[in-house]
């Protein structure tokens, strides 16, 4: 099978020396590392809502309050076509764009939790502005502060995870942001519903809570132990291995510190780790890891539907109300999923993950596309059992990007570079992910007005087209050391024409 090398225990070097114990310190530094995807999820919820919301747009966007009332009792795709209403959104995504540079020079020199730390306090900052928005640069000035926030917490949590976590179960632990990222969008689901009968002050509350997932991440951040591999990355040897004792619950850590140290040192050695991340031998983690996974995660018109699924389902002919339970219904297909991925993710490995959900979205963009063309347009109604139908077809889409696309999107790329470019590469992995997150943003309600329905058959191919990228080019990664993960590269059809040279002088 193409790209489908496996991890060869013999293949590793001391993988199977390694030991672990899960203890009552790994749990706590796993579940306070992962709330920064709450401040992600809660974000992603809580815009579409907000944004569909009446009392919101009369007071910022009056003028399409009233196109929405003038188009009240008929269905077209132009309602919510607004640039300054998706800058809105977006805004956000763009400064986590900038900001994830620095993140990067704070988790390689202060460490993951020091990033943590600053990424909850500006996301703080940003709930604050937002609440308390009397024009739009406020609110935008609020959004970029949640962006700050979520470049250095997209940039540093993931790393924690997998850091902290045994190789047997990485996958499982490192699915924690993922699964705090769609519990914070449930939970703004849930709120949004709830403050849309507030008026005229609800929105200001969906957008003011932001600081409860923020203060949370600050105060359990406060008692966070850094991670093993960025303590001996910064020369603290001796306290990293009494934090590696103590996530590991065993005395019998020698050929995990020793593979850590044998990283530092490589890690040393590069002085310019973001122009190491373009060598030729680590052009198989820019490739995957840096740019086709994160682009692709956002490219599968996920994020179009988290951003705007009730402003998308009042589009299509529900109610406020009923799109706003809609969108409930699909975010908690996130959670569920989610749930299924952490089971699975070292059970069957990210790679079939990947290629058995890219069938599944394929086909629900394909019929959801087709229906759309068949039976809605301007001036068309759409029957209620077709609109459950296209709800269900939405919540099953969910429910395989969740499980995989989701997931894996943060995890594989968190995984696959070596320590002397971690904090670069996974800079470039949040750069590239927010760009096309922004993007999505800005360019969805103006793509869904001119394209119509041809915009999910637009998403179709682009699923099929990560489906291929992922089949030709991706090795599995489960249960591989963190360490030894560079390994796999020279096992693989294409790049271990880029990496052999390097490997060979390693094993010498």
């Amino acid at each position: 099978m193409a790209g489908g090398v496996l991890a060869d225990e013999g293949a590793l070097k001391r993988a199977h020396l390694y030991e672990h114990r899960i203890t009552a310190y790994f749990i706590f530094a796993c579940i306070v590392g992962s709330l920064g995807g709450s401040l992600f999820g809660y974000d992603l919820g809580v815009s579409g809502g907000v944004t569909s919301m009446d009392d919101f747009l009369i007071e910022f966007f009056p003028g399409i309050y009233k196109r929405k009332q003038n188009h009240m009792h008929e269905t077209d795709y132009c309602k919510y076509d607004n640039q300054i209403l998706t800058l809105f959104t977006s805004s956000l995504y763009f400064a986590g764009l900038i900001s994830t540079f620095g993140a990067s020079h704070v988790t390689r020199i202060y460490g993951r939790r020091g990033s943590i730390l600053v990424g909850s306090v500006s996301f703080f900052l940003g709930g604050v502005a937002n609440a308390a928005a009397k024009n739009i640069l406020m609110l935008i000035l609020g959004r970029i502060f949640l962006g700050i926030g979520i470049g250095f917490g997209n940039q540093a949590v993931p790393l924690y995870l997998s850091e902290m976590a045994p190789a047997k179960i990485r996958g499982t632990v490192n699915q924690l942001f993922q699964l705090t990222t769609c519990i914070g969008i449930l939970v703004a689901n849930l709120i949004n519903y709830k403050t849309d009968q507030i008026h005229p002050w609800g929105w200001r509350l969906s957008l003011g809570l932001a600081v409860v997932p923020a203060t949370l991440m600050f105060i359990g951040g406060l008692f966070l132990p850094e991670t093993p591999n960025s303590l001996v990355e910064q020369g603290k040897l001796e306290e990293a291995k009494a934090v590696l004792i103590k996530v590991r619950g065993t005395n019998n850590i020698e050929a995990e510190f020793q593979d850590l140290v044998e990283a530092s040192e490589a890690a040393r050695a590069v002085k310019n780790p973001f122009r190491n991340l373009f060598a030729r031998r680590n052009r198989p983690q820019l490739v995957i890891g840096a740019i086709g996974l994160p682009a692709f995660q956002q490219l599968t018109g996920m994020n179009s539907i988290l951003f705007y699924a009730p402003v998308m389902f009042q589009s299509l002919g529900f109610g406020g109300s009923a799109s706003l339970i809609s969108s409930t219904m699909t975010n908690a297909a996130l959670v569920i999923a989610a749930i299924m991925s952490m089971y699975s993710a070292d059970k069957f490995g990210r790679r079939f993950l990947l290629l058995e959900a890219s069938v599944e979205m394929f086909c629900y963009m394909v019929v959801v596309g087709v229906t759309l063309a068949l039976k809605f347009g301007e001036g068309k109604e759409l029957p209620k059992s077709l609109g459950l139908v296209l709800v269900i077809l939405i919540c099953l889409f969910v429910l395989a990007y969740g499980r995989s696309w989701g997931p894996m999107g943060w995890l594989v790329p968190s995984e696959i570079f070596p320590l002397e470019t971690r904090s670069a590469g996974q800079s470039v992995v949040v750069c590239v992910n927010l760009f096309f997150t922004a993007l999505i943003a800005q360019c969805f309600l103006v793509s869904l007005c001119h394209l119509k329905y041809g915009i999910f058959l637009l998403f179709a191919g682009l699923v099929f087209g990560m489906g291929s990228f992922v089949y030709f080019l991706l090795p599995e990664t489960k249960q591989v050391p963190i360490e030894e993960v560079y390994l796999l590269w020279r096992q693989h059809w294409l790049w271990k024409r880029y990496v052999e040279d390097h490997d060979e002088k390693t094993d010498q």
